[in-house]
């Protein structure tokens, strides 16, 4: 999502001067390699200090990714086993990773950080937390925690299930405390989730905010264009 996130800023050069931050020189290639795009571990602090000095403000992105077991097939029934690879766990990435480029965003003087997290942080016996023993949204809650009270604006963006379809062409919905997951709507395109993350940095009403966040099946309600009153429905700073 973080491609997107950053396509959709470079689109808007008018409003937004852009820096990229990603873990490897492929990634870099990826998305362009521009001179705007810096190579860093989020696991060491001190490699996040040039990226973000004189930045008004940090969309964060980063996410712990599992990885299926070789070996598993379908036809027998039963389900896939899943891994982190070494020093990649939640705890790294999505805890001391994210804690990291707060605490540099933090004392470089950055105003607003945009954190997206994730749904179902309520619930500890989530079944995300049992993939590869991660603990994945018990670590991205923590996070979500550390930066509402870091003292630092912060909007937390809690997606549903991400989906590679379309953006712009649902409408969405907002929630907290995992309501959502007890209905239907309870997925977003990820497109729609970097346009939220954009939208985010244009409206003081998002600002010491957090929010759920799903959408309506394609074709019912109205596609969002008014993201100020989206946001306007929000209450809770956490």
């Amino acid at each position: 999502m973080g491609n997107i996130v950053y396509n959709k800023l470079k689109e808007r050069s008018d409003q937004f001067v852009v820096r990229g931050l990603v873990r490897t020189e492929e990634s870099k290639q990826k998305i362009g390699g521009g001179n705007d795009v810096y190579i860093a571990d989020i696991r060491d602090r001190d490699h996040l200090v040039p990226a973000v000095q004189g930045v008004d403000a940090l969309i964060i992105l980063t996410s712990a990714v599992p990885k299926m077991k070789p070996g598993f097939d379908p036809s027998k029934g039963g389900r896939p086993e899943f891994y982190y690879e070494d020093g990649m766990y939640p705890e790294q990435v999505d805890w001391i990773g994210q804690k990291n480029q707060i605490d540099t965003a933090k004392a470089a003087g950055v105003k607003h950080i945009v954190l997206v997290g994730s749904m179902g942080g309520t619930n500890p016996n989530h079944p995300l937390n049992s993939l590869g023993n991660g603990n994945i949204l018990v670590w991205k809650r923590k996070s979500e925690q550390y930066l509402a009270d870091s003292g630092v604006p912060y909007t937390i963006i809690r997606p549903g299930g991400l989906q590679d379809k379309d953006g712009g062409v649902r409408e969405l919905i907002v929630g907290n405390d995992d309501e959502l997951l007890q209905t239907d709507t309870k997925s977003i395109p990820r497109a729609d989730v970097a346009e939220v993350c954009v939208q985010a940095l244009q409206y003081e009403e998002t600002k010491f905010k957090a929010f759920d966040l799903a959408s309506k099946p394609e074709g019912t309600g109205t596609p969002t264009k008014d993201f100020k009153s989206l946001f306007s429905q929000v209450t809770a700073r956490f």
